[in-house]
């Protein structure tokens, strides 16, 4: 009975902290959408498996596809964008960062993130350094492996790799003849398998929502038994970027508590009653002497 209320009160509680962060701003269809930013969205795929075997560049300089990375087992949070991006880009990744580094699961151990550049002009000299600068301030042991900044391969096939892996996420970006590019804000959780689980949107992320996601693209395999629990109570809602409580799965929780309680009542009851009858006829005998 104290298990299942605290599992109950551990569902409603965790309502309180987690709070949805600011939804992205995307740019909108309209007359109002700036010229350079016409066609700059996210169309969700959810469900989508992204191509695991287009090649790109590791910031080592070695060639690596999305499935090698995944072959881990662990899920990975993508980043798409670009390395000399002069604020939004920098915005998305300094404050995922600062969000991680107070999310206990760790990157390398439980988790990898993987960042993306749509310019396939950037190197991976560019990228390697890019990645240091966020490992300083992340500051965890073992997360070196769980970092990956990525770039194109410099050949005529290989150029291409980033725009194929950004459609397959959806995520809509636009050159600009200055050389720099417009793009949306987001991060996508993907499964172990490849399959997109969840966006996060904007420059602003809350560590109790993106820990959320993170063991959500997980499926079981991260966190404890009670993130897990506390999951299933939840459900993502898109209008408020963030995981909301599950009315019907509350009132089954608070079902199955009502019945543990009626049980373990009326299982006192019955004992109390079976020791009553089976000392009934003690009591009797020593009342009436003429028995003895």
């Amino acid at each position: 009975m104290t298990i299942a209320a605290s599992i109950f009160l551990s569902c409603l509680l965790s309502q309180s902290s987690i709070a949805p962060f600011a939804p992205g701003e995307t740019p909108v269809s309209g007359d109002t959408v700036a010229p350079e930013m016409e066609g700059v969205d996210i169309t969700e795929r959810l469900g989508d498996t992204i191509p695991l075997s287009t090649v790109l560049m590791g910031d080592d300089g070695r060639e690596i596809t999305l499935g090698q990375i995944l072959s881990a087992g662990k899920p990975i949070m993508l980043h798409m964008g670009y390395y000399k991006c002069p604020m939004l880009c920098t915005l998305v990744l300094n404050e995922g960062f600062r969000a991680l580094a107070k999310v206990d699961l760790s990157l390398g151990k439980d988790f990898e993130l993987v960042s993306i550049s749509v310019n396939p002009n950037e190197s991976s000299e560019l990228a390697h350094a890019k990645k240091q600068g966020y490992l300083a301030e992340y500051s965890r042991a073992g997360s070196d492996d769980g970092v990956r900044f990525l770039t194109a391969l410099k050949t005529a096939d290989g150029a291409g790799a980033p725009a194929t892996i950004a459609n397959a996420v959806g995520f809509h970006y636009k050159a600009l003849p200055s050389g720099e590019y417009s793009h949306p804000a987001m991060l996508a959780m993907i499964a172990a398998d490849g399959r997109i689980v969840r966006y996060l949107y904007g420059v602003k992320f809350d560590p109790q929502t993106m820990r959320m996601a993170i063991v959500e693209a997980g499926e079981g395999k991260i966190g404890t038994p009670l993130d897990r629990f506390i999951l299933w109570c939840h459900q993502y809602d898109p209008s408020s970027q963030g995981y909301v409580l599950i009315a019907f799965r509350v009132m089954q929780i608070g079902g199955a508590v009502t019945v543990v309680v009626l049980a373990a009542g009326l299982i006192v009851l019955f004992r109390r009653g079976a020791r009553t009858a089976r000392l009934a006829p003690d009591r009797s005998q020593s009342m009436n002497p003429r028995a003895a």
